[in-house]
Formats: C-alpha cells, structure tokens, sequence
C-alpha cells in the first residue's frame, strides 16, 4: 500500500477558523480522494492542532476510516498525555513519540520533533497568519527541504497573508 504522509502545524492562535475550516476540509477531502492511504502528522500543541484534528476526524468519518489515519505526534510523553490518556487515544487512530525528540530537553524537543515530522512528509499543511513562532519555522523549514506546502490561512485578510509561492 502507498501511504501519502502529510504534517499540519498552525499558529496556537489563528483568525477566521470558519474560513480556515472549510480551506482544511477541502485539502482533506482531495487528499483522501487521490491517494490511496494518508496519514496526518499533528501535535497537541495550541488551537490550531485540536481545530485541525477535529477537522481530519470528521471527515474521516465520512470516509469509514477507509484509507486515513490520523497520528497525534508527541516530542515526549507529556503531562497532559498523562492526564487525559484514555481521551486523547479515542481521538487519534495512532500516538507516536519521536524517539529522536526524546533526547532532548523539553524546549527543543518541540522542534526536533516537527523536523522530523516533516522530512517524513509528501506535503506539509500550515495555518500561518505571521512571520514568527513555530508554524512559521517549519513552514519555511519545508520549503527549505524542498516539501509542497500550503496555507489554508490564504484568503483575504486586513493583511497581506503569508503566501508560500
């Protein structure tokens, strides 16, 4: 079987979630309809990793879980892993920890733990709004490596958003 791997990182805050909504729900349903397996990557880490999840879960459903898995990727077992277990395993198909991330400490395993979701990556989906945190990082980061990535936060805004052609 072809597995088509893809990353998704977004700002922990973002605007316009209905309009991001339906721009994720549609890269979602594309993806499941031209590939014959996809595997989400997401984190755990702000709004946009539980907003994006929720998304790839409910269309999922459309699909019977026929041919997509969604992977909750942690830089190492977390508190809130801890804590909410049993809930937060109903609400992916997999958890994976990033054995590369392990070794380090907790401000950098975020990072290396998102490199390595990308390099293992077909395409990288982000939600950036600005030039700064994390998102932004990986985004540029995946063009650096070379990964097809787009934007579900492009549409009309009061500002020009970041555009990754």
């Amino acid at each position: 079987m072809e597995v088509y791997t893809v990353s998704l990182f977004g700002h922990k805050e973002f605007n316009n979630p209905l309009k991001v909504g339906k721009q994720l729900e549609k890269e979602v349903r594309d993806l499941i309809d031209h590939n014959e397996y996809v595997e989400f990557l997401i984190g755990r880490n702000g709004m946009f990793d539980l907003f994006a999840a929720s998304v790839i879960r409910e269309v999922c459903k459309e699909y019977d879980y026929g041919n997509a898995a969604l992977v909750l990727v942690l830089p190492h077992i977390t508190p809130d892993y801890k804590n909410n277990t049993a809930m937060i395993d109903k609400m992916y198909d997999e958890i994976e920890v990033c054995e590369e991330a392990e070794r380090y400490s907790n401000r950098l395993s975020v990072g290396v733990c998102n490199r390595n979701m990308v390099d293992r990556s077909d395409l990288v989906i982000v939600c950036v709004e600005r030039r700064e945190g994390g998102a932004y990082k990986m985004m540029m980061y995946a063009k650096d490596t070379g990964k097809p990535v787009k934007n579900v936060a492009c549409f009309d805004f009061s500002s020009e958003p970041i555009n990754v052609d």
